[in-house]
């Protein structure tokens, strides 16, 4: 039996898991490890790229493009190690960290899970990554950016408080190493979720099992959004955060960890944000002595999102088992 079993999903990204894996193999000493890649419909020359250059690889097809959360309970299901490690494909390893995450579990069977610090391209620290579920839930709400909002958000949503400065309430999917003991309590990834949200849920869960730590002394390189371009050329603004996908996930997420209520407060809000950003940006255009219907693509890119959101609506608020896929 190896220690580790190593599961990343593969979605037409065969030069970043061979970059990945090169990393992997050239750091990792003092434990054994497999590679299992479960591959969502690639439709090109993944699997011989990869395996003539990794033969030992264990490959999987599903198919289909079944997303993040089944493709990686397929490759559980297939895993023989003590220990599982979802990686994402286009992460880089940069030391030995996978020796270090496994002595940490070993050392502390009280631990349900540990990750690691996200590095960018530039090996500088990935700002803004949340770690609680409070960060997560305010980040939803579209308020003016002043104090008295953050506070009230604070006040109503507080983060979750630890002794431990390592410990948090969720960790990220793109490097998440738990036990095979703990994913059998547990249960694995919540197979509605298609992609975002469902290492958030299974967080909860697998906290329940047992402490989750962030170590801070570990570090690996995230390149993120390998597989879909769409995402890089995201413009993030104050009302347009997130791509429709993170957020229906997330949105299910919500729906499933904190009830009924708490969904129908955020799909309210949204409603009701609908014609105030319209409103407001109309002021601002008078102000600026423009017309007041100009420049207006950032409030209809709301309002579709809001519509793609409220397509989900029903089967989300009654937690409806299926495939949450924009």
């Amino acid at each position: 039996m190896p220690d580790l079993s190593i599961i990343i999903v593969n979605y037409k990204t065969p030069q970043l898991i061979l970059d990945c894996l090169t990393s992997v193999y050239n750091y990792t000493q003092d434990i054994s490890f497999e590679i299992v890649v479960v591959d969502n419909q690639s439709g090109d020359k993944s699997q011989s790229i990869i395996q003539t250059s990794f033969p030992a690889t264990h490959w999987f097809q599903m198919g289909y493009n079944s997303g993040f959360a089944r493709a990686n309970n397929f490759g559980i299901r297939q895993a023989q190690g003590r220990y599982i490690l979802l990686l994402n494909s286009d992460t880089l390893l940069i030391d030995n960290i996978l020796a270090h995450c496994v002595q940490a579990l070993d050392a502390q069977p009280d631990v349900a899970a540990v990750s690691a610090i996200q590095l960018q391209a530039n090996r500088q620290i990935r700002p803004n990554l949340y770690t609680t579920f409070g960060q997560m839930r305010r980040a939803f709400y579209i308020l003016p950016g002043a104090e008295a909002s953050e506070r009230l958000l604070n006040k109503l949503m507080p983060d979750t408080q630890y002794d431990d400065p390592n410990q948090v309430d969720w960790l990220s999917g793109a490097f998440l190493m738990t036990r095979a003991s703990v994913i059998a309590k547990a249960g694995m990834l919540d197979e509605s979720f298609f992609m975002y949200g469902e290492d958030v849920e299974w967080g909860y869960r697998l906290g329940q099992q047992g402490r989750l730590l962030l170590l801070r002394d570990q570090k690996f390189v995230h390149l993120e959004y390998g597989s879909n371009e769409n995402n890089q050329q995201h413009v993030v603004t104050h009302i347009n955060r997130f791509k429709p996908q993170i957020q229906v996930s997330q949105l299910l997420w919500v729906r499933k960890q904190y009830g009924i209520g708490a969904y129908l407060v955020l799909i309210l809000h949204y409603i009701g944000m609908i014609p105030i950003v319209f409103i407001w940006k109309m002021a601002v255009n008078l102000r600026e002595r423009r017309l007041p219907w100009v420049d207006l693509d950032n409030q209809w890119a709301f309002t579709k999102q809001v519509g793609i959101f409220l397509r989900f609506f029903w089967k989300t608020l009654l937690n409806e088992p299926g495939f949450y896929k924009v």
